[in-house]
């Protein structure tokens, strides 16, 4: 598996991830759970910024965006 693909993997999972977070804070109606929503779709948002010249046009400068959205919680 290359660099391009193990990166692409982890991010697929973590978006999964916040869009299940996302779901799960919808059916909570306290005013804090919608607040996380706007933040976890905010950080959806900028993935689909980073990404949006596709995985095989990747630059280092792209990679090294979406590894820092990885490691950002």
């Amino acid at each position: 598996m290359s660099q391009a693909d193990e990166l692409k993997n982890r991010v697929e999972a973590k978006r999964l991830s916040l869009q299940a977070k996302i779901k799960e804070l919808q059916a909570d109606t306290e005013a804090t759970s919608r607040e996380q929503v706007q933040k976890l779709q905010s950080k959806l948002d900028s993935l689909t910024e980073s990404a949006k010249g596709g995985w095989d046009n990747m630059t280092d400068a792209v990679a090294g965006k979406l590894n820092e959205w990885l490691k950002d919680d």
